[in-house]
């Protein structure tokens, strides 16, 4: 990858704040040229664009063609996340939970994929493993009660177990 490009990727972003949204898509368009057509990293970052500007419905077929190009390295996991985060505001939940199922924590992202898998769930209508989810991906930050917290989580696995209101 480009260092050059990468960088000046960085900087967009890090002078990103969505006030200018045509310009903000001009400006990544125009940096997302510079990269071979069809290129991952580059449909990645414009997919990204999109999805901070609440466009996510452009943003999806973005981040899918980003995946399915093979996009490598500490993109892959944040477009994953961010795919699923997308379908599910756009009332695709059952296909963000199945997207992240799967999906295992990793250094780049840690436990957020849970968080966002715990987020779809509740909106497929499946709340008691949305709290499943996220009091797992919880306990093992606490510094006190991680273990209550992990054993309650494992209880609302269990078939039968009632949660009291």
């Amino acid at each position: 990858m480009d260092e050059s490009w990468d960088r000046r990727i960085e900087s967009f972003w890090n002078e990103a704040d969505g006030r200018d949204p045509d310009g903000l898509i001009a400006r990544m368009t125009s940096l997302v040229r510079e990269r071979p057509e069809g290129d991952p990293a580059a449909l990645y970052e414009l997919a990204s664009v999109h999805d901070f500007l609440g466009l996510e419905t452009q943003a999806i077929p973005l981040y899918q063609a980003a995946l399915d190009g093979g996009l490598d390295g500490e993109r892959r996991p944040q477009a994953v996340i961010q795919l699923a985060s997308s379908l599910r505001n756009v009332g695709r939940a059952a296909e963000a939970v199945r997207l992240l199922e799967e999906f295992p924590e990793d250094a780049t992202t840690g436990s957020a994929s849970q968080a966002f898998l715990a987020l779809a769930l509740f909106d497929a209508g499946r709340s008691r493993e949305a709290l499943q989810v996220a009091l797992s991906a919880l306990a093992p930050t606490l510094p006190l009660y991680s273990r209550a917290v992990a054993g309650y989580a494992a209880e609302l696995k269990e078939p039968g177990h009632q949660v009291l209101p």
